[in-house]
This record gives C-alpha cells, structure tokens and sequence, in this order.
C-alpha cells in the first residue's frame, strides 16, 4: 500500500497511515498540522465527518485528537478498505462509521446524513479535479453542521470554492503551495457572536 503519511499527535500518535493508491493524494504533514492547530479547540468531544475521505487520515487524527466519533463517507470501496485498516492500526475502529457512498447522495438522504449528526467539524477533500464535488457538497452540509461548527475545504489553490456557499461563510484561509484550505461557518453562528478566525494566507 502507497504510505499516507503519521498520525502527529493524540493517543495514535506516530502510526503511520496506509493510502488507497498512487492516484490519491494524501494530506501533507505540513498541511495537517496547521489544519489541526486551527481546530485543536474544536475537537474535544467532537463529531467529525470527512468527506471523499480516501485514506481517512483527517478524520483519524481528529479521533487521535479527542474527537468522540467521526464518519468517513468514500464512495471508492478499496479506499474504504484502506479506512477500515488505518483505523484498525490506530486501535479507533470502534469510535468510528464507515460509509461507502457517493457524498452528494449521502447528504441528500435524510435518514444517511443524520444518523450521525449534528457534526462540530466537518472535513471536504474531493480530488482537485472535481471542483464541482466540493461546490456542491458545500451546498449540502450545512443541514448536518451542529450550531458552532466549522466545515473546512480542502482544493487546488487556483480552484477557491466561494466565500459564501448557502448559509455558511469563510472565516479563514490557508495556502501551502498548490494546496489550500478554507474554513466555513455558518452565518448565523458569526452574527451571535465575535468569531475569532481571521481570513489570512500563507506564503507558498
């Protein structure tokens, strides 16, 4: 199996991740540590779903982390092999849901989508080609987004997703090379109250 990278930190911290195949592309350790340091807040106690989750490393580190429970929604079913492995390796299988299944038609079923909802966090990382996967997936969450939460984006640097997507509007960005992150809440959730996250981007 193709290596997709270490869990950096929490109680599997330092196993190493199998990925699905050469033509996925695992989160960089770069990338993961600033995405986590963002969200190390958010995670105590936390529901995640990660989205075309491929090797699951997302959601696995939150549930390293402290997250109480995370579901990982791959339509690909060797990479839900690989999903099952990973958490197999980190000793969190127990704390988590794998589901094989197209994104879109998961969120757009009521009874899929909510078995494990509300969601604090919520992770988006479709392959870089499919821009449309992550516009539309956008569109579709923020019915499972427990008050508070936070989605986060994961694409092509040259691909931004908008700044608003229905009733959820970016608070921060990240830029590492090709890579990029864009951190969602709902506007609802920033009118109540001052949110702390600044929109700011990295230097390549």
């Amino acid at each position: 199996m193709v290596d997709a990278g270490r869990v950096i930190s929490g109680v599997a911290r330092g196993v190493r991740l199998a990925a699905p195949g050469p033509g996925t592309r695992p989160i960089g350790d770069r990338v993961k540590q600033t995405l986590f340091a963002v969200l190390e807040p958010e995670l105590d106690g936390a529901r995640v779903l990660d989205l075309f989750a491929g090797s699951g490393a997302g959601g696995i580190e939150a549930l390293s982390r402290g997250a109480v429970h995370a579901v990982f929604v791959e339509k690909d079913g060797g990479a839900c092999r690989v999903i099952a492995e990973n958490l197999r390796r980190t000793g969190l299988t127990d704390s988590a849901t794998v589901v094989r299944r197209d994104v879109a038609a998961w969120l757009n079923d009521d009874t899929g989508a909510k078995a494990g909802a509300p969601f604090n966090v919520v992770l988006a990382d479709p392959p870089y080609a499919d821009t449309d996967a992550l516009v539309h997936a956008l569109q579709l969450v923020e019915p499972v987004l427990a008050p508070g939460g936070v989605v986060v984006a994961k694409y092509f640097w040259r691909d931004a997703p908008p700044a608003e997507v229905g009733l959820l509007a970016s608070v921060r960005d990240r830029r590492f090379g090709e890579t990029a992150l864009t951190f969602y809440r709902r506007r609802d959730d920033l009118d109540s109250q001052q949110d702390p996250d600044s929109v700011e981007a990295d230097e390549q």
